[in-house]
């Protein structure tokens, strides 16, 4: 297996950042989370859904009590990874997740009891808020759902979620 150094060195860790599609663990959001969070998992992720879920599932074969945290494309990854691993996932916090992409399609009728925070802008037109939030509602057993006043993307909230309280 292809391990990156930074992940080498933080192997013992549970707290993992999934990025979206069209990013990186070097945007925005990967970066606060370097800066604030020394413990956590940075991976990259290319290709399908199928490539990137075989990665994921990779990087995680021997940890345990994960915490997820995913945005959009890596919200979908998360979501499907405490689908099929609920024993594995303390719990996800998801941000804009792509859960109305046609790759979630096979997922869409699952449920799972691992908690989920979502955070969702009420101005989205990737993952709009009349998709995501009834199915999230309909996924997650155990749902704290926070609709923003923000993009896809979240600019405006992101930073001012406090993260550090939420992620303990």
């Amino acid at each position: 297996m292809n391990r990156s150094p930074s992940f080498m060195s933080q192997q013992a860790s549970s707290l993992i950042f999934l990025h979206g599609l069209d990013s990186s663990s070097r945007g925005t959001k990967g970066s606060y989370f370097r800066k604030n969070f020394a413990n956590v998992l940075l991976p990259d992720f290319q290709g399908d859904l199928n490539e990137r879920m075989t990665r994921l599932y990779e990087l995680t074969h021997e940890l345990q009590e994960l915490t997820l945290i995913g945005s959009s494309f890596g919200g979908m990854m998360a979501t499907i990874y405490a689908l099929e691993k609920p024993d594995k996932v303390t719990k996800i916090f998801l941000m804009a997740p792509a859960l109305n992409f046609p790759e979630f399609k096979n997922y869409s009728h699952k449920q799972t009891a691992v908690p989920a925070i979502v955070y969702q802008g009420t101005e989205d037109t990737v993952t709009p808020l009349s998709e995501i939030k009834p199915a999230s509602e309909k996924i997650f057993k155990n749902l704290t759902f926070h609709e923003l006043v923000d993009d896809h993307m979240l600019h405006n909230s992101f930073q001012t979620i406090n993260w550090g309280e939420i992620i303990g």
